[in-house]
């Protein structure tokens, strides 16, 4: 893996094409402020990487361990820590390189947390069919039958059943970087990346797709 960036997610608008006139929606992160809180090299931790924290917060909701782990690293302490993974033999640089990191047109990763959507049963979940909606059947919604009898005799694990929806990690892939705005501190990512307002991102080089 190599460098990318942490960030928040602003909202959403879109920017106007000239040259291919067409209207491009666009998700706004704020990508300002990212610091490099530890280094780890082969020789002491086994492999390359780089700890990058974003979001300042009050020292006072920190415990002393993590507080002393920011000091020493110079840094302020931070709501939204994530750790890069570098190849073999790269060198981790001595600060993070901030918006220089990604440039416009580049295709890239988006890591986030989904929308949390409460309970919810097995036809919004998981996009069951249901049974029909007529003569008296009683099951429109409903699950279903989950076994049978004797052989199994017992549900089958990862049965797909109602329980919570969202609030799980999600991956969004190859997006397009639109525009990148250092005076604002963000970047402009085509499409949608998951997680409301305000939540916290990851943003890293596409995996499966180059620039």
């Amino acid at each position: 893996m190599s460098l990318g960036l942490l960030g928040k997610k602003i909202g959403m608008t879109r920017l106007f094409d000239a040259k291919a006139g067409v209207m491009i929606p666009v998700t706004v992160i704020d990508v300002s402020g990212n610091t490099i809180l530890q280094t780890k090299t082969p020789e002491k931790e086994g492999y390359t990487a780089v700890q990058v924290g974003y979001g300042d917060q009050k020292e006072i909701r920190v415990n002393k361990a993590d507080l002393g782990h920011f000091k020493k690293s110079g840094s302020t302490p931070k709501r939204f820590i994530r750790e890069f993974r570098l190849e073999n033999g790269a060198s981790a640089p001595e600060a993070h390189p901030g918006l220089e990191t990604f440039t416009e047109g580049q295709w890239v990763d988006v890591i986030g947390e989904s929308k949390g959507r409460g309970f919810q049963g097995a036809v919004r979940r998981h996009g069951f069919g249901g049974l029909r909606m007529t003569h008296g059947s009683m099951m429109h919604r409903r699950t279903g039958a989950i076994g049978c009898r004797s052989t199994p005799g017992r549900v089958w694990k990862n049965q797909k059943m109602p329980g919570h929806m969202g609030t799980t990690r999600s991956t969004v892939q190859n997006l397009k970087i639109v525009a990148v705005r250092p005076e604002d501190g963000v970047i402009l990512v085509s499409g949608a990346v998951p997680g409301s307002k305000g939540g916290y991102v990851t943003v890293r080089p596409a995996k499966k797709k180059s620039a």
